[in-house]
């Protein structure tokens, strides 16, 4: 802790603590050398397992070392055993990987193995009407659990939200995508920075309105909705920012358009200062003025570099790019520019 006193150390100590480890990186060169050489030797026995378990504790981000462990369950354990066997031997690395996972959730490797341990699973026993399915559909419905223990460990640690898209692909029996739905109104409501939640949302959301049995409209309105009260509750954060921009889209819809930009003008006269709220002005009113062309295009386009102008002046480290937006003008020649330019540039 940063309010912790500071200890002096004797040389002695220091000394100590240097020998504990060079005394631990002995040991542990000692033991990656002992792997590799089984490695190359093709030692696909239960000791070498047993070795490589031992060194990927060490170093769980050792890729070489996960692809001899599959080698080693590939070519040496699984030909000698029965289906049960292998279903043993799976169940015992999925917990091993699950351990590794709580100490490093953030390591591709483990992700990957877990991935490779699913995916051979056996079916399960054999029963008089064929196979039962029954290890498979277990160890799948199992991982779905796992992986909402790791997000409720870490809310936004993206390969779990990754992993958990490929579970959900991957299962016997399909989830629900309603249910999903409610699991990332959960994870969005209990934080609204979440931008993996907002993510994984908009892939289920696109998936249910493409099905033509769905009635997408409004559905996008309960989520314009929903957007709104995470926007007006947290203004200053990003990732509902560019939710609501996915929603939005290309503008074609006029009159959804100009509803939005008409409930982020009154948002911004609450937060005058903003960013969030006049970058989304400045682009939706953009899109706006691509879309529509009338007579009410030049006051738009007045009022889109007026917003530029403040982004200007709260925001002075991208003043360049408001700046590059505006067409590269200054203070004094914005009020020079013609209507024709206005839409030159916003095309």
């Amino acid at each position: 802790m940063h309010s912790g006193k500071r200890v002096r150390q004797t040389p002695a100590a220091i000394e100590a603590r240097k020998q504990r480890e060079k005394s631990k990186i002995q040991d542990y060169l000692a033991l990656t050398r002992e792997v590799t050489s089984r490695k190359k030797s093709r030692d696909f026995s239960t000791e070498a397992l047993d070795l490589t378990q031992t060194l990927l504790q060490l170093n769980p981000e050792f890729y070489t070392i996960w692809n001899y462990r599959r080698n080693i369950l590939l070519h040496g354990l699984f030909p000698n055993s029965s289906p049960e066997g292998i279903n043993d031997l799976l169940s015992s690395e999925l917990s091993m990987t699950t351990a590794a996972l709580k100490a490093n959730p953030k390591v591709y490797g483990i992700w990957n193995y877990r991935r490779w341990c699913l995916e051979n699973v056996p079916d399960g026993p054999e029963t008089e009407d064929g196979l039962s399915h029954s290890w498979k559909k277990a160890k799948w419905d199992r991982e779905l659990y796992v992986v909402e223990r790791m997000l409720d460990a870490d809310g936004r640690n993206f390969h779990a939200w990754n992993y958990r898209r490929y579970v959900l692909a991957m299962m016997p029996t399909r989830r629900p995508e309603a249910s999903e739905l409610a699991y990332t109104t959960r994870k969005i409501e209990a934080n609204f920075s979440n931008f993996s939640a907002w993510h994984q949302r908009s892939k289920i959301l696109s998936s249910l309105w493409n099905d033509v049995g769905t009635s997408a409209i409004s559905s996008r309105e309960d989520e314009f909705e929903f957007v709104r009260n995470a926007l007006y509750t947290d203004p200053d954060d990003q990732s509902a920012w560019i939710y609501h921009r996915w929603l939005v889209g290309s503008g074609q819809e006029r009159q959804t358009l100009e509803r939005e930009i008409g409930s982020i003008e009154e948002l911004l006269k609450e937060q005058p200062d903003s960013k969030w709220c006049l970058e989304s002005l400045v682009h939706y009113q953009r899109l706006l003025l691509r879309n529509n062309r009338d007579e009410n295009s030049k006051e738009t386009a007045q009022k889109c570099l007026g917003f530029l102008l403040m982004l200007q002046e709260i925001d002075p480290a991208r003043r360049s790019r408001y700046k590059e937006i505006g067409g590269g003008n200054s203070r004094t020649k914005h009020s020079m520019i013609s209507y024709h330019s206005y839409l030159l540039f916003f095309r």
